[in-house]
């Protein structure tokens, strides 16, 4: 994904350097097609030993349990036929696509949790989806904003839900709690010793116009289940300071929700 390095020509001095500078509409058009090219994601592969039953479906790695989730209706097939490949096979252990699931607590010292949703999973009948071409076994392709959240000591890459005009549609008819569950982030927290940009962190002392932004990052990292920690394994292309659009919920609907959720509870 990274581009070849070209060198400059300097200009000679009957050269005007303006000749040689983009407009600003072409400096846009470049801007705009570099945020097509990338999105919001986080993806990987998985070898797990895997136990499916209707009330509780986990996977194993090594002495660590973690929870397998699935989308009823929309990813259904993938669980039935991965159901279906280990009972015929008899093999519980199984290469699994899945995106990461993290649980943020409201205090900072409070472990986060972790499990993973069911994408689909690496079979010789399977169509390949070019994950498994890319990826190792345990490995990620995350791309998300690099920054710290007040829930968690280590930073993460956060990764939203990536922009679209039916996506916007949905979300003006639907009502405040399911739009908010649906714009949840998963902010997947890092270790990241020499990251070329610093995670963005806020400072509630500075303006608004004063904090800056984070910038949107995309690398390859690889799972590690005795820290529940992802570990940085490679840049897949420089972080940039514009991210793609996103959908984020609105404060107002965000107290809607969880008014809706103490009532239920009380």
């Amino acid at each position: 994904m990274s581009t070849p390095e070209v060198e400059a020509k300097q200009p000679q001095a009957s050269e005007k350097v303006e000749a040689n500078q983009p407009q600003a509409s072409e400096v846009e058009a470049v801007e705009q097609q570099s945020l097509e090219q990338v999105e919001f994601q986080g993806i990987g592969i998985l070898k797990a030993e895997v136990h499916l039953t209707e009330d509780r479906s986990i996977i194993k790695l090594g002495d660590q349990e973690y929870r397998l989730f699935y989308i009823p209706g929309r990813r259904q097939k993938a669980y039935n036929a991965l159901k279906k490949e280990i009972e015929t096979t008899g093999n519980l252990v199984q290469r699994l696509i899945v995106y990461p699931k993290l649980f943020h607590f409201p205090r900072k010292e409070q472990p986060h949790g972790i499990g993973f949703q069911l994408v689909g999973f690496v079979s010789d009948k399977n169509t390949k989806s070019g994950v498994e071409e890319e990826l190792k076994d345990g490995e990620f392709r995350l791309c998300g904003l690099w920054q710290f959240i007040p829930v968690c000591r280590v930073p993460c890459i956060s990764i939203f839900r990536n922009f679209n005009d039916e996506r916007l549609a949905w979300i003006k008819e639907a009502d405040p709690t399911r739009k908010v569950k649906f714009m949840k982030a998963s902010h997947i927290p890092l270790l990241w010793k020499d990251a070329p940009v610093r995670p963005f962190r806020f400072n509630p002392k500075l303006e608004k116009e004063e904090q800056g932004k984070p910038h949107f990052v995309q690398v390859k990292a690889k799972f590690l289940p005795d820290r529940d920690l992802f570990g940085f394994v490679e840049e897949l292309a420089p972080p940039i300071e514009k991210s793609p659009r996103f959908l984020k919920a609105s404060k107002k609907d965000k107290a809607i929700a969880k008014l809706a959720q103490t009532e239920s509870q009380s």
